[in-house]
């Protein structure tokens, strides 16, 4: 914690020395001009890009269509050991992350980038922030990057939190060691919404949620497997039915798993959401 020694972290055979600049992991082509960027606040910077390197988001990385950069939270600690965290004022167990500690890494990873949240927002993942959802995902991807405080230990001195405005967001009622996995995921599903990431961007538009519902029963080859076959109006070729079908399935699955979206969407729609008892 914070008694650890400012020595350099390795990554496979490759070290990784402290520094408050940036580190842009693109490292191949330049990244194509106002790219959305992801700025990771972390101590852990080993740990990106993680998963964000692999298939369509590091496809994308690579090609410069979004750009990451990590700022490591040890190179602004206090001291010889760099301490980044300290007991909790008033008492009680764990750590700290200090404001001032923090406030450093928030005034650097500004640098360059818009005052306005709306077009660069400041975000702390942590457990008691609102649920990111995916109109959270489509919000940031329309803005030009965001910043991202991982969180560890008990959590952040709060003054730092009020000072920069900071947004927290939570990816649902649960608790993480840290806010790495929390930040890849966020980044993940706001990355594939930049346009050119997925390779059809139509299909973005029919996933679950994109229009407050769940996503229909998928199904490919082959057309009977250990005894279930295709639904037939799949293989009708009738694709105003088969629309039809799709968005009942979809509406079924909503109201049945997720009785919240369903009264949500049937708000939205001016519909009864304790009707069509059918679905």
């Amino acid at each position: 914690m914070s008694d650890e020694p400012a020595s350099p972290r390795s990554h496979g055979r490759k070290a990784v020395s402290l520094s408050v600049k940036p580190r842009d992991l693109m490292g191949g082509p330049p990244r194509l001009a106002e790219a959305w960027t992801a700025k990771v606040i972390t101590l852990f910077p080993e740990a990106f890009p993680g998963v964000l390197g692999l298939s369509l988001t590091g496809r994308a990385l690579e090609a410069g269509l979004w750009a990451l950069e990590t700022l490591d939270l040890r190179s602004f600690g206090e001291g010889r050991h760099r301490a980044v965290d300290d007991t909790p004022a008033g008492g009680g167990a764990g750590m700290v992350l200090r404001a001032d500690v923090v406030g450093r890494a928030f005034e650097i990873a500004a640098a360059g980038t818009p005052p306005d949240p709306v077009r660069w927002p400041v975000i702390y993942l942590s457990p008691r922030g609102r649920r990111f959802e995916q109109a959270d995902a489509r919000r940031l991807a329309a803005a030009q990057g965001v910043t991202l405080l991982c969180g560890r230990f008990e959590g952040v001195d709060q003054r730092v939190l009020d000072h920069f405005a900071v947004e927290e967001l939570s990816l649902g009622d649960f608790i993480l060691t840290g806010g790495e996995i929390a930040a890849q995921a966020l980044i993940d599903a706001t990355v594939r919404l930049i346009p050119r990431v997925l390779g059809n961007q139509a299909s973005a538009l029919e996933e679950s949620f994109s229009d407050g519902l769940l996503e229909h029963p998928q199904y490919t080859r082959p057309a009977v497997w250990q005894g279930r076959g295709i639904p037939e109006i799949l293989l009708s070729g009738n694709h105003g039915r088969i629309r039809d079908w799709r968005r009942a399935q979809a509406e079924r699955l909503t109201r049945q798993r997720r009785p919240d979206l369903w009264r949500a969407y049937c708000e939205r729609h001016g519909r009864d959401p304790d009707g069509d008892r059918e679905l």
